[in-house]
């Protein structure tokens, strides 16, 4: 049974035409580096102030850790992990498990960019991010049987990795299932994405970072599915 992990509403995106002539902007943006044309808050936290959504754009770093967690995982080197990007203006993007996800945060960064300029990431015929086409409720749908879970600090506390997924194990029609985690700083799920799911839960009494939240759900399925 496979593991889809899906990180909703992750602040990627370029930098917005309407804050180009900021002069946090201006003093870091190139038009021969890629990774200068991405929203960064470290960078261009003055210029965002009057974004709306301003608390969750502009954040690639916590995708790229969780990024960076979840290719590394036990689970992904078995074959068992789907991993799957969501951004906050409801682009999704698909990652090939099998790609060396770049460790340099500004050329992590560049790719990004790059990704968003061209729609897909392809080295030799070979696709290492691909667009999908629709919205997360469409796309849930293409998927078998699924048990999907949404992870937020205001959801149900789950206790043990045997309460998380023990009982979805033994519903023998559940083919897949689909972890969705939010992959920005501040504030909640939109309305689209708790409509995705009934089944809102939490694994820490504590508000945890999602790259934590990332390896706690990979190392609670590795356990229950006997991976190391």
């Amino acid at each position: 049974m496979p593991l889809i992990i899906i990180l909703a509403e992750c602040g990627l995106e370029l930098i917005p035409k309407k804050i180009r002539n900021h002069s946090a902007v201006k003093r870091n943006i190139s038009g021969k580096n890629y990774f200068s044309q991405l929203l960064d808050n470290s960078l261009h936290h003055s210029a965002m102030n009057n974004l709306k959504n301003k608390e969750k754009r502009g954040r690639p770093g916590i995708t790229h850790v969780c990024m960076l967690n979840a290719l590394g995982s036990a689970l992904n080197k078995s074959g068992g992990l789907r991993l799957l990007i969501h951004t906050l203006h409801n682009k999704i993007f698909e990652i090939n498990t099998d790609i060396r996800m770049a460790r340099n945060f500004n050329r992590f960064k560049g790719l990004i960019a790059k990704l968003l300029i061209d729609g897909n990431i392809s080295v030799d015929g070979l696709p290492l991010i691909s667009h999908i086409e629709g919205n997360l409720s469409e796309l849930i749908k293409t998927f078998e049987n699924p048990h999907v879970s949404i992870f937020s600090s205001k959801g149900k506390l789950i206790k043990n990795y045997q309460e998380l997924y023990n009982d979805v194990t033994s519903l023998t029609n559940v083919v897949t299932n689909v972890a969705i985690l939010g992959g920005f700083q501040r504030g909640g799920f939109s309305k689209e994405i708790l409509a995705l799911s009934n089944n809102v839960v939490s694994i820490s009494k504590y508000k945890l970072d999602a790259w934590v939240v990332v390896n706690k759900i990979i190392n609670f399925y590795e356990i229950v599915h006997g991976i190391f």
